[in-house]
């Protein structure tokens, strides 16, 4: 008998590829949905509504691991005192609603997953290279990503193996930060945005999802893991290695900050501000990167 993984946010860009490595590694997947979807021969699909507090409970009578990656999305949209709320929301009310649905059936699950970020270190410069142990930043960023994971305690408290993972920038074709970058490297209008000394944290798609699997596969791993390559990586160092890759030499100055700042707001946060992590404590679980090479990862991203 297979076990099951229960995905929330699984039609996402994460999701999509995390699933295919679920299915060829032997797992049955699970997704929950707000929307009605007819179940595949490969994927069986239950809705939920957060907002309305309800779930398919058989989505998680039927689960053995639950990997929680839904969330509205961070970058989306401009920070206004609303959106704010719903960034929080989506997190932090999904996964009480999980514990409750978990609470009141019972299921005692294998382990339980939840994604989180590495803007729980908040949005800052410096050289401190952040370790799980670091403290989380009392900014918006770092508060979310705190009551992210806080919410996780009460599965915790069942007696549920728990993880979580703090991602950094994904890289992977056709979706996350490259898609957002890439209409403008491609027209040669790329550049480093503000002082360029920012770090960016990156990490490549596949092994993301390998972090995943190692999660589940490994049942020593409990608590928060950084997943993210520690190279030293910058906006100026990432711009000019992806204008390399692109097939040009990238010479425009630096966006400037007062317009990144009229035009995302305090959401300029993102890609402003950014601090270094170590990867230390997810490699001594075993797991090895197969992308720690930023030219070679964007090559494979963008070409194969």
């Amino acid at each position: 008998m297979k076990k099951n993984v229960l995905l929330t946010g699984g039609t996402g860009f994460i999701g999509k590829k995390l699933t295919q490595l679920l299915l060829v590694s032997g797992y049955s997947v699970s997704i929950l949905s707000r929307s009605n979807k007819a179940n595949t021969d490969c994927i069986s699909y239950f809705q939920w509504d957060v907002d309305a507090g309800t779930i398919d409970e058989a989505a998680i009578l039927n689960a053995d691991y639950v990997i929680h990656l839904a969330g509205e999305n961070i970058g989306a949209k401009r920070w206004t005192t609303a959106r704010k709320q719903a960034i929080l929301d989506s997190r932090e009310k999904s996964t009480q609603l999980l514990y409750t649905t978990l609470l009141k059936t019972n299921k005692k699950l294998d382990a339980f997953i939840s994604a989180s970020g590495v803007g729980i270190y908040g949005a800052i410069t410096d050289e401190v290279i952040c370790t799980e142990a670091t403290p989380a930043a009392s900014d918006f960023l770092g508060t979310v990503c705190q009551k992210w994971e806080g919410a996780t305690a009460s599965i915790h408290d069942l007696g549920i193996r728990t993880v979580q993972i703090r991602t950094g920038l994904v890289l992977g074709k056709g979706d996350g930060v490259l898609k957002q970058l890439l209409p403008l490297f491609r027209l040669r209008l790329g550049s480093a945005i503000g002082s360029g000394k920012q770090y960016m944290p990156w990490i490549h798609i596949d092994d993301l999802c390998r972090i995943y699997l190692q999660a589940i596969v490994n049942q020593e791993m409990q608590g928060p893991y950084n997943a993210a390559i520690n190279d030293g990586t910058n906006s100026t160092i990432f711009s000019k290695i992806l204008a390399k890759v692109i097939g040009y030499k990238m010479g425009l100055p630096n966006v400037p900050v007062f317009i990144l700042q009229l035009v995302l707001g305090e959401m300029s946060q993102l890609v402003l501000q950014g601090r270094r992590v170590a990867s230390d404590k997810i490699e001594k679980t075993g797991f090895q990167f197969q992308f720690i090479d930023l030219e070679k990862a964007l090559r494979n991203c963008l070409f194969d």
